[in-house]
């Protein structure tokens, strides 16, 4: 199978990165895609230390605290990027990026989205959101990248309950476990063309939601790995 080079972004620790890391090593020669470059704005992201510890190409991007660095276009281009995949990264993708990447950019969101998205909400920002509008469902959302902060075309969601006590702490982990799982398999799902913008539209979005009863229920990550792979098709 022809795999896509895929270039990951991320601006923090890289859980994401690992995920799809270790999902890619599962299905050995029938992924789709391939990791060719881990790019972040922090010089400190541990994403570039899982990067370094696996051998994949790590490259600081220019920022404010590194004038110098390479821009995040040219550094794509020089290492054959085909897909970017944004996991954690807190920076506005650059049009002229967006552009030359259009329907080939994939970001998650800790929410269902469009609720809690938009300019300066990340991490734990979206979940004390969550907590205080009172909401009772949240989840984790995979969407196509384009000219503003988390308004592309949703690809998959899926909902995580918000519990009685819930914190922001409390409440983040149980997404990220869903992000983890999620994530890999949507990635995956772009690279082989199973997915695109066009038939995101067409369906009003791939969107994957199952019913509380579902969610309420004691499962471990393979049986709600299984539903979500039963839910896009996989």
């Amino acid at each position: 199978m022809t795999t896509r080079r895929i270039a990951v972004l991320a601006s923090g620790g890289g859980t994401n990165l690992q995920a799809i890391c270790d999902y890619f090593d599962r299905l050995g020669e029938a992924r789709a895609g391939e990791i060719v470059l881990v790019a972040s704005d922090r010089p400190s992201a541990g994403a570039l230390t899982r990067a370094r510890a696996r051998g994949l190409p790590a490259v600081e991007l220019a920022s404010r605290v590194r004038p110098g660095g390479p821009t995040l276009e040219a550094t794509l281009t020089d290492h054959g990027a085909e897909l970017v995949v944004l996991a954690g990264y807190l920076r506005l993708v650059p049009r002229d990026v967006v552009h030359a990447f259009r329907g080939r950019i994939v970001n998650v969101h800790p929410a269902l989205l469009p609720a809690f998205g938009g300019p300066g909400m990340y991490g734990e920002r979206v979940h004390r959101a969550v907590l205080d509008s009172g909401a009772t469902v949240t989840g984790a959302t995979v969407h196509f990248v384009d000219e503003e902060y988390d308004r592309g075309a949703i690809v998959a969601q899926w909902p995580v309950p918000v519990l009685p006590g819930d914190d922001a702490h409390t409440l983040a982990t149980r997404v990220l476990r869903i992000e983890h799982l999620l994530f890999p398999r949507v990635v995956d799902a772009v690279a082989a063309g199973r997915i695109t913008p066009e038939s995101c539209r067409a369906r009003r979005g791939n969107v994957v939601l199952r019913d509380l009863s579902f969610l309420l229920r004691p499962s471990d990550d393979d049986a709600i790995a299984h539903e979500i792979d039963r839910a896009l098709g996989s």
